[in-house]
């Protein structure tokens, strides 16, 4: 680590402690030539993760669109706001551990799903009824069966 005073390359590491709720380390470093002492931050690197929409256009996974649509879905339901951020963060961090860079929005849209299913049933629906886009009552009458029939 290049020292900012004096520009030498070597330096020692004094203290290491987690930082940003442990999405960083700090570091104390002192400078073996000068023997000033300086902060570093790492943290991890993240590539993008691109959404590929249903029109086969690209742009960058917007963990807010997913809130909203949770929040929407959640409305006058007995769900938290920490819970809702909780399942957008677990959703990201399934999406971030693939190897792929790209996601549709349709696996973005099983897995919050997956998840509203196993937290409230209604909610789960009012988001299928969005997301699946239900043509008429006899698709959305197969969707509640299904859920009946996994109880």
């Amino acid at each position: 680590m290049k020292c900012p005073y004096c520009g030498y390359l070597e330096s020692k590491v004094v203290d290491s402690r987690p930082a940003d709720e442990g999405a960083s380390i700090r570091r104390r470093r002192e400078c073996l030539s000068c023997r000033k002492r300086f902060t570093t931050y790492e943290t991890m690197e993240s590539l993008p993760l691109m959404v590929i929409k249903k029109d086969g256009s690209r742009q960058s996974f917007d963990r807010g669109k997913v809130m909203g649509g949770l929040i929407r879905a959640c409305e006058k339901r007995p769900v938290s706001y920490p819970t809702l951020e909780g399942m957008v963060l677990e959703i990201e961090q399934s999406l971030q551990n693939q190897t792929d860079r790209e996601v549709s929005s349709s696996q973005i849209g099983e897995l919050v799903l997956e998840r509203l299913k196993k937290l409230d049933e209604v909610a789960y629906v009012r988001f299928a009824s969005v997301y699946r886009e239900f043509k008429d009552i006899s698709s959305f009458m197969a969707e509640l069966d299904e859920l009946m029939g996994d109880k």
